[in-house]
């Protein structure tokens, strides 16, 4: 491991719209092949569309499906003497938001839809509700945190 300093945290410039920087880091998430001005769109269109469906804000409605989304525990591999432990860790902050929204994105890439931002929309409505693949995948998780309950006295 090196013995040098850890390099700063890097955050990136709040969003042009909302202001708020989760949403410029869930736009960077959903960017591909660095074209950032698609994923904008596919974003903002998407947030329209909960506006219009919802009648709510969609900030609040997306802030909302995020903290529905993100994982308290994990389960890491941990070798200990020969064999390997799935030993449950709690998630940081930082790192169980970019987790949220990678499996928000995930979900929506898989459904079937006819745009991005339709699908984007139906899955940020269902995590926002409790439901959808990506609080599937949240709940499967803590499941299995909870079975490996017995190897936590592994955790480092």
């Amino acid at each position: 491991m090196s013995r040098r300093n850890k390099p700063p945290k890097r955050i990136p410039a709040p969003d042009a719209i909302y202001n708020s920087v989760d949403i410029a880091k869930f736009i960077n998430r959903l960017m591909r092949r660095g074209k950032k001005s698609i994923a904008e769109k596919i974003f903002y269109s998407m947030m329209e569309a909960v506006k219009e469906k919802t009648k709510q804000d969609p900030r609040e409605v997306f802030e909302k499906a995020i903290t529905n989304a993100t994982p308290l525990l994990e389960v890491k591999a941990r070798r200990i003497g020969g064999s390997t432990y799935q030993v449950p860790v709690e998630v940081k902050a930082d790192r169980g938001m970019g987790v949220a929204s990678t499996w928000i994105i995930e979900a929506a890439k898989k459904r079937h839809g006819k745009s991005m931002q339709e699908k984007l929309t139906a899955e940020i409505l269902d995590a926002s509700n409790g439901q959808g693949a990506a609080c599937k995948k949240r709940e499967d998780t803590h499941k299995m945190a909870e079975a490996n309950k017995a190897f936590a006295h592994y955790r480092y």
